[in-house]
């Protein structure tokens, strides 16, 4: 699997197979986020429930397994020396949203699905995941230009 993941990519920028695998997986999982809110709205709430679950195991497996390590080694290294410099500012910031992006999303999983102790339920639910989608998709437009970033018109990306 790990040979796999170091070949090039397959859209033809510098990037390897993990980072475009990485891409198209996160918007998929955009999609079916997005796919969950239209359920919801057609007050499908079971396949709304189960979609917007399923979405957000799948988020938090991709950012695990392909996010973490590379920021870890790549970007975190220069912090704060290099924050300056477009390729840290905008990876980091992409980071701190999807950080806030993830747990919240996660907590809000968790209350959907009754996981959470009485004492941290909530009230306006529809607050809540509208505040959770829309942090998942903000973290999902600043993931693609961390893409374009460190991969499109870059000859020596870094690659992990």
């Amino acid at each position: 699997m790990n040979e796999i993941l170091h070949q090039a990519g397959f859209f033809g920028t510098s990037a390897n197979f993990a980072a475009d695998f990485t891409l198209v997986m996160m918007i998929l999982i955009a999609s079916l986020f997005t796919a969950g809110v239209v359920l919801a709205v057609k007050k499908k709430y079971d396949t709304h429930r189960w979609v917007q679950t399923t979405a957000a195991i799948l988020n938090a497996i991709m950012v695990l397994w392909m996010m973490i390590l590379p920021y870890r080694d790549f970007v975190a290294p220069g912090i704060p020396a290099q924050l300056g410099e477009r390729f840290h500012a905008i990876t980091t910031l992409h980071a701190f949203v999807g950080f806030f992006a993830l747990t919240f999303g996660l907590f809000v999983t968790l209350r959907g699905n009754g996981l959470v102790p009485k004492v941290l339920k909530f009230k306006n639910y529809k607050l809540f995941m509208r505040i959770a989608y829309g942090l998942y998709m903000l973290t999902t437009v600043l993931g693609t230009w961390v893409y374009f970033t460190w991969f499109v018109g870059n000859p020596n990306p870094p690659m992990y």
